[in-house]
């Protein structure tokens, strides 16, 4: 069917809205337009993105199919049909054989490409059917895997037997390799030159049409294939999903490494030492010197058996994981020799919109599909990936490594290395001073004067007195030589864990011996005697120990990328404070659209899905429009909820129980009248409210003083007689722990145990608990949201955004860009906050919206439509409160 489709494979019965949603994409995806899909959180979006987009790729593929069979067999009937008789008189110079030859060529070329396609289609598509059917032959290549694998083993003891051979060639892998600033030779292929040593091409294959699944989170990730593996077409569609060395390597000496730089390090250096064993294994004489460890997971057999398996079944990383273990095989790397072949391609958002991440992971968008889920923060997630910043001691520890590499190296560099390499420590210095400190002196004794300077790219290459240095020429040495990553090589294997930052050192087995006595003499001369420190603050110390035995090279190539845009797109932020070490330079990118044109412009389709997409004007004017997108390419659609119009309660109080009214403007919030008002509104609602209660602030600062407040006033204790009360944790990994305790809490209340009628948890908007986590059920009977959360306007990063949204987009409805940024960001955090609540057909909740702003009719348009056409505002307290408890004293009569 032209743009449509009458029907939609799916797992159960789909609702209407579900319907509607996989019509409008499938549309959209056969027009090859931009979508911009809204459905609430709960109305089963995952399956409907699954059923619709695969249900479009199974037609296209289909209908493609048949093309290439009428062109072939048509191709075919005209070169078999007798020669085409010339034309009688021709006024061409060219003889008319010449002319017959070329078009019959063109014909062969064109019938022999499409028979090679077919081939190769076949042959793809029998490798397939032989995996998912044939478990015998799994079986033995298992079998041979684990053979292989022993063989390797053995090999490798036997190797470690061997002396180690001191020498000059033992920083081998330090240096680097002669570089010539223009040779454009061609680059090494994505796998180290794998496949160049490899004689088996079937490693390599060209890309099929495929929809990229891109979220924010690798558990949404999981959940979307999850649902996959839930849907009609788990057993026909080759999916693969991706991730970083971090997550999928099975490798347990390399996990143990910990941080991703050391993990991409190691993964990366044994890649070399296997090329390096190839070459020599050819029968090139080796240098002496250690033997040097390869992976035993990356052989080229084990990587096609896995990379098979994982195309012939669909698998999470988890799974993924277990498979590279029974398999001896890399997951990373099988993964990525699967997205040619591969549907559906899932993996987290950085590895989409981010041009290097990109290219590294062998990603090709031209003429593919890419759904974008989650995505009412795009534009600051290209933003964030998108921007760069260094410290003052992130600066010196770089200049200083770097210089004691030279210092190390000099007689073993190139002249042309060694010219970079100069340039590099230059542009450094220039950095350092434009902060006002100086290299060669600790950061952390170099005064600063406080203060913050925003600057364009020029202005900011003039003061650092950089200006005359080509940094695409440096990006260009940065990618090519890997000094990054040398650098960070040579760190690790001569700083230990404590690293120089000025004086250079040698052979450091005495220096990591002595190292601790150091330290503490040091703390001995500076009068400061070693106090007792808190297991948290260990914590930290190992964390910032960590971060100082890893070279800040990395963020400091990051940063000069960041400085090749254009001058209009981005700003430069100077902050000094106190110390050296601890100013900072940023750089903001302020026109996220320059970076997502090119993913629009290669795409055959692009859709943009998220539970609240609104406000859908400004979004597409600073995403699309400003990427060059017409109106005339961009599809929206937006559904309501699937729940019953009588299962939601949203309510909008002006006013609390004393008459007080609720306007929390930075100017009034932090009165004794308003906490007290607070406390009191969320009393009353504790009473009638069961299970649990959801309540967010505006910020961490103001949730800790009207807390402390209620604890003053006696507030808390009046609340903690009817709800047990919980807090938001302000480390990560304690959330999971504060979740489910308030679980628990929840269930032994509903049984009646205790005189408690449910949990209390106060969160903070934008925070832990604001995105990502469900309070379905009895977990989130009532939302309420204290206040309005605008993000902090005295900042000079978002003053400067506005400003460049002033100057750049047009005024819309008396308001400016700018004024309508701070009111959307406010807005898109309440919307994620208050759309926790509600998670499936069947549940219901209420929503308080706590301060009398929420009734202007500009931001009540702002809220979901399925929850604005639903929202009542209340003058006062009375009758808010007397419809909060019709609304649940009716959902217990229906329970009975």
């Amino acid at each position: 069917m032209e743009n449509g489709r009458a029907q939609f494979p799916f797992p159960y019965q789909p609702y209407s809205i579900q319907e509607e949603f996989m019509q409008a994409l499938y549309s959209t995806l056969d027009q090859s337009k931009v979508g911009i899909f809204e459905s609430p959180t709960g109305t089963g979006k995952s399956l409907s993105l699954i059923c619709g987009a695969l249900s479009w790729l199974t037609d296209f593929e289909e209908r493609r199919r048949q093309e290439t069979a009428a062109l072939l067999q048509e191709g075919e009937t005209v070169l078999s049909s007798s020669v085409t008789e010339s034309a009688s008189s021709s006024s061409s110079a060219v003889p008319d054989w010449i002319t017959d030859f070329v078009q019959k060529k063109a014909e062969r070329d064109l019938v022999s490409k499409l028979k090679e396609d077919e081939l190769k289609r076949k042959k793809r598509e029998e490798r397939l059917e032989i995996i998912r059917n044939n478990v015998q032959l799994k079986y033995a290549m298992k079998r041979k895997s684990c053979e292989e694998d022993e063989a390797f083993r053995l090999l490798q003891l036997s190797k470690e037997e061997q002396t180690e051979a001191p020498g000059d060639q033992e920083d081998e892998e330090l240096i680097i390799a002669e570089y010539e600033s223009d040779d454009e030779s061609k680059s090494r292929s994505r796998f180290c030159g794998a496949e160049e040593e490899d004689d088996d091409d079937e490693l390599v294959e060209e890309h099929v049409t495929k929809i990229y699944y891109c979220s924010r989170t690798h558990s949404q990730l999981a959940q979307f294939v999850h649902e996959v593996q839930k849907s009609p077409f788990s057993k026909d569609i080759s999916l693969v999903t991706l991730g970083s060395r971090q997550n999928l390597c099975v490798n347990e000496e390399v996990r143990r490494l910990g941080s991703i730089q050391r993990i991409n390090d190691r993964c990366m250096e044994m890649q070399k030492n296997k090329h390096e064993k190839q070459h020599h294994e050819e029968g090139v004489k080796r240098k002496r010197g250690p033997a040097k460890s390869v992976c035993p997971y990356n052989k080229a057999s084990a990587l096609q058996q896995m990379r098979d398996e994982v195309l012939g079944a669909v698998h999470d990383i988890e799974q993924l994981l277990k498979l590279g273990r029974e398999t001896h095989s890399c997951p990373y790397y099988a993964t990525r020799l699967a997205i040619p072949p591969a549907q559906l391609v899932v993996l987290p958002y950085q590895m989409v919109l981010h041009e290097a991440t990109r290219k590294a992971a062998g990603i090709q968008l031209k003429g593919q599909v890419v759904i974008i889920d989650e995505a009412h923060n795009l534009s600051d997630t290209l933003s964030c990936i998108h921007s760069a910043e260094l410290t003052g001691a992130q600066l010196c520890r770089a200049h200083s490594q770097l210089t004691q590499y030279a210092d190390r190296f000099k007689g073993r560099l190139k002249a042309k290395n060694l010219m970079y390499i100069k340039q590099i420590l230059f542009v450094t210095e220039g950095l350092v001073r434009v902060l006002g400190g100086k290299v060669g002196q600790n950061p952390q004794s170099q005064t600063t004067q406080a203060g913050t300077e925003m600057l364009t790219i020029n202005n900011f290459l003039f003061k650092a007195q950089i200006d005359n240095i080509n940094l695409f020429k440096l990006q260009k040495y940065f990618e090519k030589s890997m000094i990054s990553r040398k650098l960070g090589g040579f760190v690790e294997k001569y700083a230990g864990s404590g690293v120089s930052l000025h004086t250079q050192r040698c052979s450091n087995k005495e220096n990591r011996h002595t190292e601790g006595l150091n330290r503490y003499l040091q703390t001995l001369q500076s009068n400061q005697s070693p106090a007792p420190v808190s297991s948290e603050d260990q914590q930290g110390s190992v964390d910032a120990d960590k971060v100082l035995s890893a070279s800040p090279m990395m963020q400091l190539e990051g940063f000069f990328m960041s400085l090749t845009n254009s001058n209009a797109d981005g700003r430069v932020v100077l902050h000094t404070q106190g110390t050296l070490s601890d100013s900072s330079v940023k750089f903001l990118l302020l026109n996220p659209a320059v970076h997502f044109a090119q993913v629009l412009k290669e795409c055959r389709a692009v859709i943009i899905a998220g539970g609240t997409m609104q406000p859908v004007s400004d979004f597409k004017q600073e995403l699309l429009f400003s990427a060059g997108v017409g109106e005339e390419r961009i599809t929206e659609f937006s559904c309501g909820h699937v729940i019953p119009p009588e299962n939601i309660l949203p309510i909008i109080l002006c006013s609390g129980p004393s008459g007080q009214e609720l306007d929390f403007t930075f100017q009034n919030r932090d009165s004794p009248r308003m906490m007290d008002e607070t406390g009191r509104i969320l009393s009353n609602i504790c009473n009638v409210v069961p299970g649990g209660v959801v309540c967010f602030f505006p910020s961490y600062e103001y949730s800790r003083r009207i807390v402390s407040h209620w604890e003053a006033s006696g507030a808390l204790t009046r609340l903690a007689n009817k709800k047990k009360i919980f807090q938001e944790p302000k480390r990560a990994n304690q959330v999971e722990q504060v979740l489910s305790e308030f679980s628990r809490c929840i269930q032994r209340c509903a049984l009646g145990s205790g005189g408690l009628t449910g949990a209390l948890l106060f969160s903070v908007v934008g925070g832990k608990m604001s995105e990502g986590i469900n309070f379905s059920d009895d977990l989130g009977r009532c939302v309420v949201m204290v206040g309005m959360p605008y993000p902090n306007i005295k900042s000079p990063e978002l003053q400067e955004k506005m400003t460049y949204l002033d100057k750049h987009l047009p005024h819309s409805g008396g308001r400016s860009p700018g004024q309508a940024l701070i009111e959307n960001l406010c807005m898109k955090a309440v919307n994620q906050s208050i759309g926790r609540a509600i998670r499936h057909r069947g549940d219901y909740s209420s929503i308080v919206l706590c301060d009398r702003r929420y009734a202007r009719p500009a931001t009540l348009s702002k809220l979901p439509t399925w929850i604005k056409d639903r929202t009542s505002a209340h003058q006062s307290f009375g009758p808010a409160f007397a419809a909060l408890r019709k609304f649940f004293l009716e959902k217990k009569q229906k329970q009975v």
